[in-house]
């Protein structure tokens, strides 16, 4: 079978994508993998097929935008980032798509993946990394400036949902997405994030049932595999310079507010603060040095980027951003961490690690030295803790979710084709 990836966003949402489509490749199928083209050197030195998406400027164009990791503004900043990728996906699908042998699998924001398969009826799986994706009345994800709490009535709650949708979520997506559908003769989507996004015939959540059971009121077409570990192991070595630092002395706290943070100033001098204030070695992780304080304490080194797989397990700890491989990344390490929750997915995994006591969370603003240092030194020091870190890693052990990820696809795939009849695409 032929398999077309769609994914958009950061290293985040790219990294278990090309993890995937390696998993895939393994079972003897032919992949392709469209994204930025920012992400192409990654995706070659993986071994898999590139397909551009969209160039490298609009891509660090959109990274210099802060509205994205705004509480508020967030979800608005990336769609309108994302806009001209609708038609773009789209188009790249209908000119690569092989009638009777093509399965498409888009990520969670890949609209056009969606918009596609309603167009040209190809078998199509969606990709959701993270459980805030899925709606619920039973168990609502905790989600940035909503407050649902589990003893609101249901019809409150549904009311809540019905209002985001037609006042912020529905205004953003439905003028980039329905005129395109309204082109190809489709009908106009409404309350896109209630159910459309979600391939129905099988929509995947990339994260174990321990993690986010599933609620009784999520789609039935949903099911949950793993987590998609997947790093740059192998592919992008440790910096000699760290290596020598991790040999040197006690395991540092790391620090990262994600691959695509360009506003991590003040992040990083907190972070440099309170291991001093704790007289722990740090380590400091991020592409873009111009965002490092220029006077960092003794013990404390700033590395452009080391796989999360061969790094944590040699740290004490970890301080982030609160995405959901970064978290997933630390959980398999056994350390516990402490997230700087800003938007998006951020704050329901926030939620859930604290939940399973391996960690805390806190919103930017108490974000401040005294309050950091004190939540580490929590964590670092409570046997309680240490005990949950080691009773989560364990549950990775002997697992491989991205093999039987791509198994389940491939099932899924098999029986699709075989229903859907062979029109060729003009």
């Amino acid at each position: 079978m032929h398999f077309l990836i769609i994914t958009l966003g950061s290293h985040g949402d790219v990294h278990p994508f090309i993890g995937l489509a390696r998993a895939l490749k393994s079972l003897g199928h032919d992949v392709d993998l469209a994204t930025n083209t920012h992400f192409q050197p990654l995706v070659e030195r993986s071994g898999i097929n590139f397909l551009a998406l969209g160039e490298e400027a609009d891509f660090l164009t959109g990274l210099k935008d802060k509205r994205v990791w705004g509480r508020y503004t967030g979800f608005k900043a990336i769609m309108r980032w994302l806009t001209p990728a609708h038609r773009k996906t789209f188009e790249l699908i209908r000119d690569h798509h092989r009638p009777g042998e093509t399965v498409l699998i888009g990520s969670t924001l890949a609209f056009g993946c969606r918009v596609a398969q309603d167009a040209l009826d190809i078998p199509a799986v969606t990709v959701h990394l993270a459980p805030s994706i899925f709606r619920s009345l039973i168990d609502p994800p905790s989600l940035p400036g909503m407050f649902m709490p589990r003893w609101m009535p249901m019809v409150v709650k549904e009311k809540i949902w019905e209002g985001g949708d037609r006042f912020m979520l529905d205004p953003a997506i439905a003028p980039s997405v329905n005129p395109l559908r309204k082109e190809l003769g489709l009908p106009p989507v409404e309350r896109f994030l209630k159910d459309w996004w979600h391939a129905p015939g099988l929509t995947l959540g990339l994260f174990p049932d321990w993690y986010a059971n599933p609620a009784a009121d999520w789609p039935k077409q949903v099911r949950v595999t793993g987590f998609p570990m997947f790093d740059e192991r192998g592919l992008s070595p440790l910096d000699p310079t760290l290596g020598n630092f991790l040999n040197a002395g006690t395991p540092p706290i790391a620090f990262t507010p994600g691959s695509a943070m360009l506003f991590g100033n003040r992040f990083f001098k907190v972070a440099a603060a309170a291991c001093k204030k704790l007289g722990r070695r740090g380590l400091l992780l991020t592409r873009h040095a111009g965002q490092i304080p220029h006077d960092l304490p003794a013990g404390v080194i700033h590395v452009p980027y080391a796989p999360f797989s061969q790094l944590l397990p040699r740290c004490a700890a970890l301080v982030h951003h609160g995405g959901i491989g970064t978290t997933s990344q630390a959980l398999a390490a056994g350390i516990p961490q402490l997230i700087m929750a800003m938007s998006h997915d951020q704050p329901d995994n926030g939620a859930r690690i604290k939940r399973l006591g391996v960690g805390d969370h806190l919103r930017p603003f108490f974000f401040r030295t005294p309050i950091v240092a004190r939540k580490l030194d929590r964590l670092l020091t409570d046997p309680a803790v240490a005990s949950a870190c080691r009773a989560t890693a364990a549950r990775f052990e002997g697992i491989d979710s991205l093999a039987d990820t791509a198994a389940l696809i491939a099932t899924f795939a098999a029986k699709a084709l075989a229903l859907t009849p062979v029109v060729a695409v003009r």
